[in-house]
């Protein structure tokens, strides 16, 4: 197992000099690649020394990959993510053309990489279009696997969609399709299974971390049986597994109900000042407007795909945007994790040396944080804040900055390192 991460009585194991699989990524890919990992590598050497070290081993995917090899994923890219739990990857081309799915979601479902963690706060000195942006601090946990990225469709016109619709007329007696002849169809999965490992996983993060709430967003109130689902089966992870470290909002209408609503509060009241973790839910449409609103009683989200689509989004427009805003696909049991840029491969930018590369290095940073290299972490964290506050930035940001200084891609990743 040498250099490479590992799982060890269901714990990662990381050794001090570790191989990480990255994915340069097409487009702006070759730009910010380069640059994140050379403050990655002053980072973990102003951290620890000659301690410990990072080594970066190229896989290939996207239009390199293609290329190169004439597949757009490589089985060995993939396996090499299976061997070495742990890799990182740029913004990639989805390709054109009938049937090939999101290199990104096949990364995700091959590795069954189930939860999507969006962590989105706000960095003094960038501007925002939100009054209030140091509000916003929030964890998003997306589930990776199942709702509609399933991807279990048929087009209108075709004899699938012909056969399906019969299906649901004749044996499932389904006589809600208003234009059966145009429409086409999909199917929404949302497991038990598949919902209880995102939401434990969430409710585990809030622990760990000392986080104050755990947020079930969802769509019950219209599919019941799917996002309800959701909300159901959210709140028996919390009140069967983590009883004693939670207080759900079940539990507060059930006392309310039967103790009077006093009672209740000052329960939920004893429950924050004992440090449990609350457990309650919003309907997606609500908690987007809510997150405008008060965005400071949100702290962790659990949500399905979509509605994870949509939030991660807003809540990183309401920071600064999608190019500061990192991301990880997790799958916590068999310690397999790939870090991306959350932004797409800006073609139009390309060879510039103009994009931002903060949504690689934030990613890199949650990579460190996964790994255990904390204080890594925190030195990249402090730079860029320093950095920010200073009015030093890309162009995408620095252009809104009071007194801002526009950074070519190379200027900032060098300002970032002098930082450190």
């Amino acid at each position: 197992m040498e250099n490479k991460a590992y799982m060890q009585d269901g714990k990662l194991v990381v050794p001090n000099v570790v191989t990480i699989p990255f994915i340069e990524g097409d487009g702006v890919g070759a730009e910010i690649t380069p640059v994140c990992q050379k403050i990655v590598n002053q980072a973990v050497s102003k951290a620890y020394g000659d301690s410990k070290k990072i080594l970066w081993k190229e896989v290939l995917a996207g239009e390199k990959a293609f290329n190169q090899t004439g597949s757009w994923l490589p089985e060995e890219t993939m396996e090499q993510f299976r061997e070495y739990l742990i890799g990182i990857k740029g913004p990639l081309t989805t390709p054109v053309g009938g049937g090939i799915r999101s290199l990104n979601v096949a990364l995700r479902q091959t590795l069954d990489l189930y939860v999507c963690l969006r962590p989105v706060r706000w960095f003094k000195g960038v501007v925002s279009p939100v009054k209030e942006p140091q509000k916003v601090d929030m964890h998003i946990f997306r589930e990776n696997t199942e709702d509609i990225y399933a991807g279990i469709e048929w087009e209108q016109g075709t004899a699938e969609a012909q056969k399906f619709y019969r299906f649901l007329k004749e044996e499932m007696g389904v006589s809600k399709v208003r234009f059966p002849e145009t429409s086409s169809f999909g199917v929404k999965p949302v497991s038990v299974e598949g919902t209880k490992r995102l939401v434990r996983a969430a409710i585990e993060y809030a622990l760990t971390n000392k986080l104050p709430s755990v947020t079930l967003v969802h769509k019950g109130n219209i599919m019941k049986f799917t996002e309800g689902g959701f909300k159901k089966w959210g709140y028996e992870v919390a009140e069967q597994e983590f009883g004693a470290q939670t207080f759900t909002m079940n539990q507060f209408d059930a006392l309310k109900k039967s103790e009077g609503e006093d009672a209740a509060k000052a329960a939920l009241k004893e429950a924050q000042k004992q440090g449990k973790v609350i457990i309650k839910d919003c309907i997606a449409d609500a908690f987007l407007q809510n997150t405008l609103l008060i965005p400071e009683t949100y702290s962790v989200i659990a949500t399905l795909n979509l509605n994870g689509d949509y939030v991660s989004d807003q809540l990183a427009a309401m920071v600064g945007g999608i190019g500061i805003a990192p991301g990880a696909n997790i799958n916590y049991h068999t310690g397999h994790a790939i870090f991306e840029a959350t932004h797409g491969t800006a073609p139009n930018i390309a060879g510039k040396n103009i994009v931002n590369p903060c949504s690689l290095l934030l990613s890199s940073v949650m990579m460190l944080q996964y790994m255990g290299w904390n204080e890594a972490a925190d030195l990249i964290t402090d730079a860029l804040e320093k950095a920010f506050e200073s009015g030093e930035a890309t162009h995408d940001l620095a252009r809104f900055m009071p007194n801002g200084k526009s950074l070519s891609t190379q200027e900032f990743g060098d300002k970032i390192v002098s930082l450190l």
